[in-house]
């Protein structure tokens, strides 16, 4: 039987990796996205390739209601899930002494809130022995820049939330790990490249399967005794 894993924010980047890699695992994948639904279809398509099923839907991981339409119409369109893979995320930068209370509220509302309630929802349709996977960043261990208060305070967040919830969990054998990638090379980061490969040991960027390589190991049986972990995988930036 197919197992079905749902992945918040798989539209682009790390999570569109992550969605790809694994329906080549042999799951069919729901995955979410906000405003670029041809990407999201593009992601899908790619799936559907490899003879899995794909099911994007439109949510905002700020919207507590759209979180929780999203998972219902996955365990509707699919089955319990086996896995959910939280990777939606908001990076606004901005010094902390004048970050706007807008950007604050967003950044909250979305890294933090909606990883909360992505999990709560997840695991209501989950079945027992599943997998939950948030994404967050090294920034939780080391900013490295300045503007970033904001963004580390919410991944830090993230670390903290996922060993509670990994306690709360167990009793079911539902895992929960974080993963926390340092600068990867994205659409996003695009012009970032040469200038943040100086500061990495291994003096390159991330790329997105390698990440998705690191969900793909935590999905498998032999990780079931892993939870409650922060991952750092960072070429080295943190060290």
């Amino acid at each position: 039987m197919s197992r079905t894993a749902l992945v918040f924010g798989g539209s682009r980047g790390i999570g569109a990796a992550i969605a790809r890699r694994l329906a080549r695992d042999g799951c069919n994948v729901a995955l979410t996205y906000v405003s670029r639904p041809v990407s999201a279809e593009t992601v899908a398509v790619d799936i559907r390739s490899m003879g899995r099923k794909a099911l994007p839907l439109r949510a905002d991981s700020a919207d507590p209601k759209a979180i929780t339409a999203a998972v219902e119409e996955a365990a509707c369109q699919m089955g319990l899930l086996d896995m959910a893979v939280i990777n939606a995320g908001l990076l606004r930068q901005g010094s902390v002494e004048n970050v706007p209370l807008e950007d604050l509220d967003r950044m909250l509302a979305v890294n933090v809130r909606g990883v909360f309630l992505a999990i709560q929802a997840s695991v209501a349709r989950m079945r027992d022995g599943g997998r939950v996977v948030t994404i967050g960043s090294n920034t939780a261990i080391r900013t490295g820049s300045r503007g970033s208060s904001v963004y580390a305070m919410t991944k830090a967040a993230v670390a903290a939330m996922v060993k509670g919830a990994a306690l709360d969990l167990a009793p079911r054998g539902i895992t929960v790990n974080n993963i926390q990638p340092g600068p990867t090379e994205t659409d996003m980061t695009a012009s970032m490249v040469n200038r943040r490969k100086e500061v990495i040991p291994l003096q390159r960027m991330g790329q997105p399967d390698e990440i998705a390589g690191l969900v793909s190991y935590l999905a498998r049986e032999e990780a079931g005794y892993m939870t409650g972990a922060s991952l750092t995988i960072d070429g080295g930036y943190v060290l």
